[in-house]
């Protein structure tokens, strides 16, 4: 598969799962349920690395990197739980996704080559992006104050640009199922530490946990997808692409929580995708 068509894939995936996160975290904490998200996702791709004879001890470098994105995607997962649980979908699914530029950033930290036609597209896709989340032109009730959302949402958006570009580097020198299993077990001891710390419960409930192990497959075929762009061409644009999920996110919302859409919103919307469709060609 080429990186885009891992890219696309884990749009999907992420789109799904983040219009569950908004659901599930009306009725469980974040902690608990990113803690069962994290951990269904680490039993997944823990079989399926070994069932395909993928796992390997890889070397302090590879591992190093791994830890890392663990942790990153921990600060990112935590804050986007956070974020979805205050909504509106339709602003933090956008501001999340508008991790690419710093993605971009981080390849050409590393001497990837960019050309100023794909610097425009991925401006696009931000432009895009925040148009979504423009505030309406009526105030909005039924929602917590939107700077600490915001926040939320931007520290998710930089953790899960630290968390591939960490991945992607470490799956150069090992493969993607050994990478995420070791990030994986990372988020759990640093979730762990901070559940003691706080002195939350980590058991989401029988009821949520079906849903959720749900959410961590997805999670987890997303993440692979990801970062197991890493040794192909033009990997950033893995997850570039896959930042269209916040876009999917925002018109699942709209069909399926009635969430108000604004025809200059679906513009938006329509410039992202202009900027994806650039990447592709």
């Amino acid at each position: 598969m080429s990186a885009l068509t891992l890219g696309l894939l884990a749009a999907v995936c992420w789109g799904v799962h983040d219009l569950a996160v908004r659901y599930v975290s009306q009725s469980v904490s974040v902690i608990a349920s990113l803690m069962a998200t994290i951990v269904f996702a680490a039993f997944v791709q823990l079989g399926l690395g070994s069932a395909l004879g993928q796992l390997a001890i890889p070397d302090g470098k590879a591992a190093l990197y791994s830890v890392f994105q663990g942790l990153c995607y921990l600060v990112a997962g935590l804050s986007m739980f956070a974020a979805f649980q205050r909504g509106p979908v339709r602003l933090v699914a956008p501001l999340v996704a508008s991790y690419p530029v710093l993605s971009v950033a981080m390849a050409i930290w590393r001497g990837a080559s960019v050309t100023p036609g794909q610097w425009l597209a991925v401006i696009a896709i931000g432009i895009g992006v925040s148009i979504v989340a423009a505030r309406p032109e009526q105030a909005e009730t039924g929602y917590p104050a939107r700077a600490p959302t915001i926040l939320l949402s931007v520290m998710a958006a930089a953790g899960f640009a630290g968390a591939f570009a960490l991945g992607q580097y470490a799956t150069e020198l090992s493969n993607e199922y050994t990478v995420s299993v070791i990030g994986r077990a990372a988020a759990i001891l640093g979730l762990a530490a901070i559940a003691i710390a706080t002195g939350k419960t980590v058991w989401p409930g029988w009821k949520a946990l079906p849903l959720l192990c749900v959410m961590g497959t997805l999670d987890s075929i997303a993440l692979l997808s990801v970062i197991g762009a890493g040794g192909l061409p033009d990997a950033q644009y893995a997850s570039v692409v896959a930042s269209v999920f916040g876009l999917l996110t925002v018109v699942l919302a709209w069909i399926l929580l009635n969430e108000r859409m604004l025809p200059r919103q679906w513009l938006g919307c329509l410039v992202a995708f202009a900027g994806i469709g650039y990447l592709a060609f």
